[in-house]
């Protein structure tokens, strides 16, 4: 019986949307994005009509209420596209469930219709300057002052950044460690909030990316999310999430170079004949579809256990975006290597797909972190 390792009817259906979307509205423009550096605003907006605005956030909130393997699957699909437009998608996505699920009713009616719309569109503000992989000795200090958290601080290689109206920000609130954070909503407007130059990158072109900076910006309590403390509990409940996306955003780019691959060989011809007939191109291909479908099992079966709130959801979480987002890179690499000369021009999407899948095994936890996490939970008597 293959019936429990295969999509269901209406997981299938998303899936169908998600590609179609993405051949119609992400594709064919993807490459200009990334060449002029043009943040698709309007796309992306189109995405929410499909309720890809809050994928996870509960229907009663206004999103579309499903589980993390239609999330991964949505994700993988547009990534076929652009994974830079994908994981902009995701990123928004995670910080809508993190207030729909830890918020009061207060920032949830204040925020969730907006950020679902798209009409906002919302940034998940964790990293600072001096905190990376050590996220839980962030900076940023948030003192309360009546009915007001007044903030300051900076936060680092923030996707959204300068563009985003809402940033979803974890705040120091004492100097007790991890305990020590609270996350707030702050809005683009909220006076002493600015934003660093744009960040030059090798890839992700088309989404924006700065550092956020607040100098003694008074956010209304109402805008806290959870209880003060609770916030990097919060923010690595969204990560788990939030490194299954990543892994299918270098899924669905791995596919893609793949499909490419495959195409470009049987059409190209050297010595005589298809470089498709030489044994080292068929054993190539053969690995680089293996690893693939390989991470594609492990990333759906983390989807399903992150969904259910396994007890082991968070290790398999890990485990599935340090293996998916290695392979992807890798396979990626494989398709360039086959493709030759032309694989390193920009005549081919091979070399964006390159670039935009290397940040994957830094972002949303390193995958030495991955490693770090999984053993943790192995070794824990």
């Amino acid at each position: 019986m293959t019936d429990q390792f295969s999509l269901s009817e209406d997981q299938l259906a998303i899936q169908d949307m998600a590609q179609k979307f993405t051949a119609d509205e992400i594709t064919p423009h993807a490459s200009q994005w990334d060449e002029e550096h043009i943040f698709p605003r309007t796309t992306i907006q189109k995405a929410a009509e499909l309720g890809f605005g809050g994928i996870y956030v509960s229907e009663d909130a206004g999103g579309i209420g499903l589980g993390r393997l239609e999330s991964a699957i949505i994700m993988e699909a547009m990534a076929y596209g652009c994974p830079s437009t994908s994981a902009f998608i995701s990123i928004h996505n995670m910080t809508a469930w993190m207030i729909d699920t830890y918020g009061a009713p207060a920032v949830k009616n204040k925020y969730l219709a907006d950020i679902i719309s798209m009409e906002k569109i919302s940034s998940y503000c964790l990293t600072e300057p001096g905190s990376g992989s050590d996220a839980a000795s962030l900076k940023t200090k948030a003192v309360l002052e009546g009915d007001h958290y007044v903030v300051s601080g900076s936060k680092a290689f923030i996707s959204g950044g300068g563009q985003n109206e809402i940033y979803v920000t974890m705040t120091r609130t004492s100097a007790d460690g991890a305990k020590g954070v609270t996350c707030l909503v702050i809005e683009k407007d909220m006076e002493g909030v600015s934003f660093g130059a744009q960040e030059k990158k090798l890839g992700w072109h088309s989404q924006p990316t700065a550092q956020v900076n607040f100098d003694n910006v008074r956010v209304p309590v109402e805008n806290r999310v959870g209880d003060e403390g609770e916030g990097f509990r919060i923010a690595m409940a969204g990560l788990d999430g939030g490194r299954l996306n990543i892994g299918a955003c270098s899924l669905g780019g791995a596919q893609r170079c793949l499909d490419e691959a495959v195409n470009y060989t049987l059409e190209r011809k050297q010595f005589g004949k298809s470089i498709a007939d030489f044994q080292n191109t068929q054993f190539m291909l053969a690995d680089m579809a293996t690893d693939l479908e390989a991470s594609r099992a492990l990333l759906y079966l983390a989807a399903a256990k992150v969904t259910e709130n396994a007890p082991d959801k968070t290790k398999f979480a890990a485990m599935a975006k340090r293996l998916a987002t290695d392979n992807g890179s890798k396979i990626v690499n494989d398709a360039l290597q086959l493709f030759g000369g032309y694989g390193y021009l920009q005549d081919y999407p091979i070399e964006r797909f390159w670039r935009d899948l290397r940040v994957h095994s830094i972002l949303e936890g390193t995958n030495e972190i991955m490693r770090m996490i999984i053993s943790r939970e192995m070794l824990r008597q």
